[in-house]
């Protein structure tokens, strides 16, 4: 069996599907309480990473792990406890979804602090373990959805500026291979785009699916602070902003390792909005 925790987010839902379709057992594991739509031979347990006892029943009897905190960039976790609680039940394997920034950003307290902090625990584990160092997710653009919906806008910073951005379901893919394939034992995946995109673009191709324009309007940095921090902490919005408006060569540089593990490119951004035009709409 295997377990998917963040099952119900942008990456843990294609990868409880992925596993589920490969003939895998799966748990899927999310916190919230609203109903969770799976697929035929899989299962859901409601359990907290924050509380890594409450994942004993989760965890219990499964051989493989997909570790993600859902989003909170790794605040308020013990990643060490998560680990303990995985080999004391007989947890084998761990696969991990960081970000690239613990590369890009090691001063980042987000994410040369925190995420470099749970990479470390999955490490030094001695279990077996893949590391998924994610860039900036294609599915970024469902914070646009509301005023795409009312207005047809885009309001974003640093419109021209572009970063290859990873579709969420190219990283449930290769974490689905990771999980089930002994080769990719020890490796550290960078996982990115096929393409640097600007949110000017990405306003383009969401208009081109949608089949009617999408205006961009550009925010200073002050305004996307403010916006950001409301649904995000302080030390992450820091340095989203700092890779949004100045990303570094290695931020910019598009990794060759979707299409290693999977034998393809990755999907472009335009890819990802024909397929979920129906958020836009």
């Amino acid at each position: 069996m295997m377990v998917v925790t963040g099952a119900t987010g942008n990456v843990g839902r294609p990868l409880v599907r992925a596993l589920a379709e490969a003939g895998e057992r799966v748990t899927a594991v999310s916190r919230g309480k609203a109903p969770v739509d799976l697929p035929h031979g899989a299962r859901h347990v409601r359990a907290d990473l924050a509380e890594p006892e409450s994942l004993r029943p989760a965890f219990d009897g499964a051989e493989a792990l997909f570790l993600h905190d859902g989003g909170a960039g790794g605040h308020g976790l013990d990643p060490r406890a998560i680990v303990d609680v995985a080999k004391d039940v007989g947890i084998r394997r761990v696969v991990l979804l960081s970000s690239q920034g613990v590369a890009t950003r090691p001063e980042s307290p987000s994410h040369g602090g925190v995420m470099r902090a749970i990479e470390d625990a999955v490490r030094e584990s001695g279990l077996t373990w893949t590391i998924l160092r994610a860039g900036a997710f294609a599915s970024n653009a469902y914070a646009w959805t509301g005023s795409v919906r009312a207005e047809r806008t885009v309001a974003a910073p640093y419109g021209d500026v572009g970063l290859p951005l990873i579709d969420p379901d190219d990283i449930a893919e290769v974490a689905a291979v990771a999980l089930r394939k002994d080769e990719h034992t020890g490796r550290v995946y960078e996982l990115t785009g096929p393409a640097a995109v600007t949110p000017r673009r990405q306003a383009e191709a969401i208009g081109a699916a949608l089949g009617e324009p999408v205006r961009f309007v550009e925010l200073t940095r002050a305004e996307a602070y403010a916006r950001m921090t409301a649904f995000m902490p302080e030390p992450v919005v820091e340095t989203s902003l700092a890779v949004l408006g100045e990303p570094n060569a290695a931020e910019l540089r598009v990794s060759p390792d979707v299409e290693h593990v999977l034998g393809r490119a990755p999907r472009t951004f335009a890819e990802w909005a024909r397929r979920n035009v129906d958020a836009f709409r």
